[in-house]
């Protein structure tokens, strides 16, 4: 673990444009999901138990990436504070840089599936790219201007997105009671959209 000591200095990354809007961006993230869902809640799809059971399918690994993130770095995930105390290189920050953001990805592909909007997909892909790729540039430049070459060295060896193979160590701490307890609003609103697609079907 790295303890943030002193006052760090403002990296070149964290300082440029795309950083600064991905700062907006990242202060305003609670509701960057809302296209996501309500394009494929609100348009017309053709919902079958295929697309259910995949849809679903893809819902559950999204959510078990973003567990075993919430595990590996703690609840401090969820804080859009620019104060971040130790850098996470294991788990499942070992396998890609933004484990929470695949998992988030996943999830909201999955319910587009259970929606049957197909077409709206490649649509979400490319508003997911734009927008989280703002907001990972910001905290790319913040964790550069805290852990200096810590940072560029994980980040060198780690890809950003879809993982790969560990280069480095796997093992560490975990909380996973505190993870599970802190995904408990996410599972209600995966429950609740569950219920709204189900209901979007029998109309």
């Amino acid at each position: 673990m790295t303890q943030n000591a002193a006052a760090p200095t403002i990296s070149e990354a964290e300082r440029s444009s795309a950083a600064r809007i991905g700062q907006v961006l990242f202060k305003n993230r609670g509701w960057l999901p809302v296209p996501f869902l309500a394009v494929p809640l609100l348009l017309p799809g053709v919902q079958t138990a295929t697309t259910w059971i995949v849809g679903l399918v893809i819902v559950a690994i999204g959510e078990m990436i973003r567990t075993a993130g919430v595990a590996a770095a703690g609840t401090v995930t969820r804080r859009r504070s620019r104060d971040v105390q130790r850098l996470v290189t294991y788990g499942a920050f070992a396998w890609c840089r933004n484990p929470l953001y695949v998992g988030n990805f996943l999830a909201w592909i999955g319910f587009t599936v259970v929606s049957g909007v197909f077409w709206f997909i490649p649509v979400a892909i490319v508003i997911f790219a734009i927008e989280y790729t703002l907001i990972v540039r910001y905290e790319e430049g913040v964790l550069e201007s805290i852990f200096g070459q810590e940072y560029l060295d994980y980040k060198a060896r780690t890809p950003r997105w879809f993982g790969r193979p560990p280069a480095g160590a796997t093992q560490g701490q975990h909380d996973w009671k505190e993870a599970i307890w802190s995904e408990r609003s996410t599972i209600l609103q995966y429950v609740v959209l569950i219920g709204a697609f189900w209901y979007k079907g029998t109309l």
